[in-house]
């Protein structure tokens, strides 16, 4: 591990590191409005970040406290031996997971580190149809609460399914996503609320924010309940996504899904929604 030095300098790895992330989002597909918004979101902080090399590549790392725990962050590794420099940086500063987001697909030095997470995107069909066997409505203010309390039981197991975090941390990190994204409930602007009947009955439902990124509707549920599963309801549920996409004025339409989920991982590779990010962590 000789030869890898801090930099104070940080001009050169950031502009080559701007460009290898903005390549990435172009190559899923992003317009360029949308790849330099993702760009500014994957740059949090990025004037707190540690950067070294060893002359031939660079590392980025940082550490912050995140969901109750001490948490490396590997921001950036193009170093062919900065990985085991990277860790026991973070672990000397209290560390006790590292994390990685690997933007544009290939898991490359992080191959052993778990899927915790992907975002993924595709753009909507121009006039995308609602499946012939859904009907879809919105979800009444009456209906909210249940789907709130069911929503968030789901976030939670999903979360904890991932592998990251304890069902404690789970918990306390699904209370202050709901905070954050529905602040004021059933009446938050610009998300909308829907269910999914087919032959009368409720068989899932959409949770979607327009205008989340310039020309992106987020998905942040489209559920099919697990007793429908298992009726090819999974596609048409992306289906009602796209459709809802166009109906707030947005082009894209981009969700995330946890890892662990192998079944949804697959039916989004098949129905071409690319991965944008992918993020990984390991237990040091």
């Amino acid at each position: 591990m000789n030869g890898i030095e801090r930099v104070a300098d940080h001009r050169e790895w950031r502009s080559g590191f701007e460009e290898r992330v903005l390549a990435g989002y172009r190559a899923a597909g992003c317009s360029e409005p949308l790849a330099r918004a993702l760009l500014d979101r994957a740059l949090k902080g990025v004037d707190d970040w540690t950067v070294a090399t060893d002359g031939t590549g660079w590392i980025a790392v940082g550490v912050a406290e995140k969901d109750g725990a001490t948490v490396g962050t590997i921001h950036d590794l193009t170093a062919a031996a900065g990985r085991e420099w990277a860790e026991r940086w973070c672990a000397e500063r209290g560390a006790r997971r590292v994390e990685v987001r690997i933007t544009g697909g290939g898991a490359g030095a992080f191959a052993d580190y778990p899927v915790r997470g992907q975002n993924r995107m595709r753009a909507a069909a121009e006039r995308p149809g609602l499946p012939a066997e859904l009907t879809v409505r919105r979800l009444t203010e009456q209906e909210y609460p249940a789907w709130y309390a069911a929503e968030e039981a789901g976030y939670v197991a999903d979360i904890v399914r991932a592998g990251a975090l304890t069902p404690e941390q789970a918990r306390e990190k699904s209370d202050a996503d709901f905070a954050r994204h529905l602040p004021q409930g059933y009446q938050t602007p610009g998300h909308a609320f829907y269910a999914m009947e087919a032959g009368g009955v409720v068989i899932g439902t959409g949770w979607v924010n327009h205008g989340f990124l310039p020309g992106v509707t987020f998905g942040f549920s489209l559920e099919v309940h697990e007793e429908h599963r298992g009726k090819g309801y999974g596609r048409a549920a992306m289906a009602v996504g796209e459709w809802a996409a166009r109906q707030g004025g947005d082009e894209v339409m981009m969700f995330n899904v946890f890892g662990g989920n192998e079944v949804a991982m697959s039916l989004y590779d098949s129905a071409g929604f690319a991965v944008l990010d992918e993020f990984r962590s390991i237990e040091l």
